[in-house]
């Protein structure tokens, strides 16, 4: 790989994530509200006890060396406490962040492989039968709301087949003995949470996948191979797929940054203890230290993912490294 190629997208990701510090800082002091009326939740206190909370979360001194604290903190690793939770934000987050990765990833791999999959059959059977009925299940998908998604599949396989159960990611008193029963209580619990996000992220892969191979089964080197007398497999193998992955490692990367957050819907219907819901919960208290920390995480993952998908680009295409 072209060395200048690498140290670029290495110095953009960089100077974003330097962006994404000042805007992370800024952005939640300018909301409306005062997270002191929040953390004192009693009118009649005396106005030197609300001075001694402002002065106990730092939020009595100017807001540049609030920003400098904030900066320096985050060096050590310390993205303070919690105002809601009286907590080390570190903690909580990371607390959170393993059951919103689990359940995101395992929806990815699962749109990701049906999405890709369909995209293929749809756009080499295009007109066709197995074509119309692709693109009527993605567009069907992509367009249904989240939340109404997972409260129908909640509906369908809680309520009426009592299958699943409707909430949380354990069930409630259990103890595990063995670790294999803890992680088939978790596969029940994940199931249609997993099924839900997947299910419209198949959608988007299917119809992007679709359209980018019908504009490459166009191009004349496609139409050479066929002259040729190469069989349909290999044309597709060799020809079309490695090209098609382009703009799709672009779209997954950003999904993968996007999700964890976006997942708010779904984990909000069922109960799912991720970022997504210690996010809104965050939002309503306007507690800034954990929301900082959530969106800090969140900017990162984004960055690091949009960074490895152009790292993916010069090896795909190395026109990109010119």
């Amino acid at each position: 790989m072209n060395r200048s190629y690498f140290l670029k997208r290495l110095f953009f990701a960089l100077f974003t994530v330097f962006t994404i510090l000042v805007l992370n800082y800024f952005l939640f002091r300018i909301m409306p509200g005062d997270p002191v009326s929040v953390l004192v939740r009693n009118p009649n206190m005396s106005a030197e006890a609300v001075a001694k909370v402002r002065q106990m979360f730092g939020l009595d001194k100017p807001w540049y060396q609030q920003f400098f604290i904030y900066l320096k903190d985050l060096t050590k690793g310390n993205m303070g406490n919690s105002f809601i939770y009286k907590k080390p934000v570190a903690g909580i987050i990371t607390e959170r962040l393993m059951a919103s990765l689990l359940l995101t990833i395992l929806a990815e791999i699962i749109a990701i492989v049906a999405g890709l999959f369909l995209g293929v059959v749809a756009a080499w059977k295009r007109g066709k039968s197995i074509d119309i009925a692709a693109m009527g299940f993605s567009l069907i998908t992509y367009a249904m709301p989240t939340f109404w998604l997972g409260i129908l599949m909640m509906t369908f396989f809680s309520v009426h087949l009592r299958m699943f159960p409707t909430s949380g990611m354990l069930s409630p008193g259990m103890v595990f003995v063995q670790g294999f029963n803890r992680w088939t209580d978790i596969g029940r619990h994940i199931f249609l949470p997993a099924l839900t996000l997947s299910l419209v992220l198949i959608g988007e892969y299917m119809l992007i996948m679709r359209s980018t191979l019908i504009d490459i089964l166009t191009e004349d080197y496609i139409i050479t191979a066929e002259a040729k007398g190469m069989d349909e497999k290999s044309i597709l193998k060799k020809h079309t797929l490695l090209n098609a992955m382009i703009p799709m490692v672009t779209l997954i990367s950003m999904n993968l940054g996007f999700t964890i957050t976006g997942a708010l819907q779904v984990e909000t219907v069922f109960s799912w203890p991720g970022l997504g819901r210690l996010m809104y919960d965050a939002l309503q208290a306007r507690d800034y230290p954990l929301l900082q920390g959530i969106f800090l995480i969140t900017g990162l993952g984004v960055v690091g993912a949009n960074f490895i998908s152009d790292i993916l680009y010069g090896y795909l295409d190395p026109r990109v490294n010119s």
